[in-house]
């Protein structure tokens, strides 16, 4: 077995994945948890919530689901491109 070249297509989504990665994570850490977590160091630990989370809280939970479909789909592109690139 031999490990396939690096085409174009796979180089483009190695490099599609790992800048969804670094993106990913910030995301993660900035989402408010029950101690505040880094999302306290911007400014998210002083709004207050009436009737449930923040818009801002909101639209990053909207980005963290499209990032990590990104992320995900970067994945099952890659496994399909190494499988059937020989």
């Amino acid at each position: 077995m031999t490990a396939p070249l690096m085409t174009w297509p796979i180089l483009t989504l190695s490099i599609v994945l790992i800048v969804t990665s670094v993106i990913l994570a910030a995301f993660i850490l900035l989402h408010k948890g029950r101690g505040g977590g880094l999302s306290d160091l911007f400014g998210g630990g002083m709004s207050t919530s009436m009737g449930g989370t923040s818009a801002a809280e909101r639209n990053l939970d909207r980005l963290t689901v499209v990032v990590g479909l990104v992320w995900l789909t970067c994945i099952v592109a890659l496994l399909v491109l190494y499988r059937f690139t020989s």
